[in-house]
């Protein structure tokens, strides 16, 4: 492909930040829309409440498993065949997943179904950010990745709004939303640092590659870590919030889908004051400290919330998701620590990978419940979390403004 102008390719630069951010606007839809039919669907099919609760966490555990393939999969395909390929293959896969899941019969083929959806839904936001981080200049690649987790965030505004009319219909729309997106991505245009990468002969996509370097290893562990926080919010405290309510003795029945919804409009503005304190004190850490230490002040205002009515509920869920609006700058860091020949494999699976650490978080706390009760063990886990993301966060170096063309070989840097 030949080098275009600089005129067409800021032109390029924001279609693409455009066609990134509505990606990750349907993938947070169908990311969401179980935590948020969970209730309904379920009752659908004749589950006892019981059961409701158990097989409820058995489907969305086994949805972060295939976030957690996926991720692996789609990031190894971004590094070796394109950033761009990613897009379109995990979009198909996981529309297809969501027509499916309007007809599911039973929990078996429900959470069978959500795993492909999870493989599929593993590729958008890696390769998006990837894509972006990649095109736009390193000083205004912050802004690029904040427009993408903003936009990209309402998807959960979406969910709920289309559930109200079924939750079949929720699915049904996620997958049309889905089809709409891969029409739209036509025009898109690949990243000039893979092409680089792609003329050389140095290893890409090597997955073992962040495993056979200690420095590198830990690296990437401490990446997956300083975002577990976020993710325990959204898919323990807050996708459990009607048993937490009964818990905390509330007024009326906490409605997961609606805490879903307060709290991704707060990650969302959340992400906006994080990317602009990461560009004005040029440091994403001091940011990432900043909202963990808010992150666990919300937290303890949910689980202190004794006798929690539904506006304070809203209320509270929303600051919870300020707090935690650090999913941009977290994925920014993650793609700016690795060199272009492994980027996409960092960037697709840190996240998923905090996504899927969902499930050993939901197995501790289910074995710390009976002990502790719902209020103290969402406390115990949370405290936990946060001085693990804090010290993962110290461990990290300042990336701001690094320049991202280069690659890494078996031993470091090249």
């Amino acid at each position: 492909m030949t080098e275009a102008t600089p005129a067409k390719l800021t032109r390029n630069a924001v279609f693409l930040v455009l066609v990134a951010s509505l990606g990750y606007f349907v993938d947070i839809y169908d990311l969401l829309v179980f935590s948020i039919v969970r209730v309904p669907s379920l009752t659908a099919l004749g589950l006892s409440e019981a059961d409701i609760t158990t097989k409820g966490q058995l489907i969305i555990n086994v949805q972060m498993a295939g976030l957690l393939l996926g991720g692996i999969l789609w990031g190894i395909i971004g590094d070796k065949m394109g950033r761009i390929k990613v897009l379109f293959g995990s979009i198909l896969l996981y529309s297809i997943a969501n027509f499916a899941n309007a007809y599911v019969g039973n929990v078996t083929s429900y959470a069978i179904i959500r795993f492909i959806a999870g493989i599929g839904l593993a590729g958008e936001l890696g390769a998006g950010i990837t894509l972006v981080s990649e095109t736009l200049s390193k000083e205004n690649r912050g802004y690029g990745t904040m427009i993408v987790a903003v936009i990209g965030l309402f998807g959960a505004a979406a969910a709920y709004a289309v559930a109200k009319h079924g939750w079949q219909s929720a699915y049904m729309v996620g997958g049309g939303l889905g089809i709409l997106l891969l029409l739209l991505r036509v025009g898109t245009f690949e990243s000039g640092m893979f092409r680089n990468v792609q003329e050389s002969k140095v290893s890409k996509g090597n997955f073992l590659m962040l495993f056979n370097n200690w420095g590198r290893f830990k690296k990437y562990v401490y990446c997956i870590l300083i975002g577990a926080p976020l993710w325990y919010v959204v898919g323990i405290l807050v996708t459990l919030s009607p048993e937490f309510g009964k818990a905390l003795g509330a007024t009326e029945t906490l409605k997961a889908g609606e805490g879903v919804l307060y709290t991704y409009i707060g990650i969302a503005i959340g992400d906006i004051f994080a990317g602009l304190l990461a560009q004005v004190t040029k440091s994403r850490r001091l940011t990432m400290l900043v909202f963990l230490v808010l992150s666990l002040v919300s937290a303890f205002t949910y689980l202190g919330a004794k006798g929690i009515t539904h506006d304070k509920f809203v209320w509270v869920c929303f600051f919870m998701g300020c707090t935690v609006g650090y999913w941009a700058t977290f994925v920014t860091i993650a793609a700016e620590q690795f060199g272009t020949n492994i980027r996409s494999t960092v960037t697709t699976t840190v996240p998923n990978f905090v996504r899927g650490s969902l499930i050993p978080i939901n197995t501790i706390f289910n074995l710390l419940k009976p002990h502790y009760g719902m209020i103290t063990t969402g406390y115990i886990m949370m405290i936990a979390l946060t001085i693990i993301s804090l010290f993962s966060l110290s461990q990290l170096k300042e990336t701001f403004g690094k320049d991202l063309n280069y690659i890494e070989d078996e031993a470091g840097l090249i």
